[in-house]
């Protein structure tokens, strides 16, 4: 085997792995905790534009630039939606106001 075909097949046991591992942490968490499982996911997503807008300003060859400019919008749509959702999320915990007469 050569060495390009082993680091494919490395990275892609990796990846299967990782599919396979976050299905079932995700599958297991109980209902009442998949707000803040959002919350800090979201934070992660901060950490991954971070590194998409570092990524996207190195300027090493215009195929790193145009994905890094990718990253950027891929990661900025995930974590304003992210928010947004934790947000809909937690106003369905908030308490109503009465409409009657106090």
């Amino acid at each position: 085997m050569t060495p390009e075909l082993q680091q494919i097949v490395y990275l892609s046991f990796i990846l299967m792995l990782a599919i396979f591992l976050g299905f079932e942490l995700i599958a297991k968490v109980p209902a009442t905790l998949h707000t803040p499982l959002m919350s800090g996911s979201n934070a992660i997503s901060g950490i991954t534009l971070v590194g998409a807008l570092v990524s996207a300003g190195a300027e090493q060859t215009a195929m790193a630039t145009w994905l890094g400019a990718a990253a950027v919008t891929l990661a900025t749509i995930n974590v304003v939606g992210g928010y947004l959702v934790t947000d809909r999320m937690l106003a369905m915990f908030k308490k109503k106001s009465s409409g009657g007469a106090q």
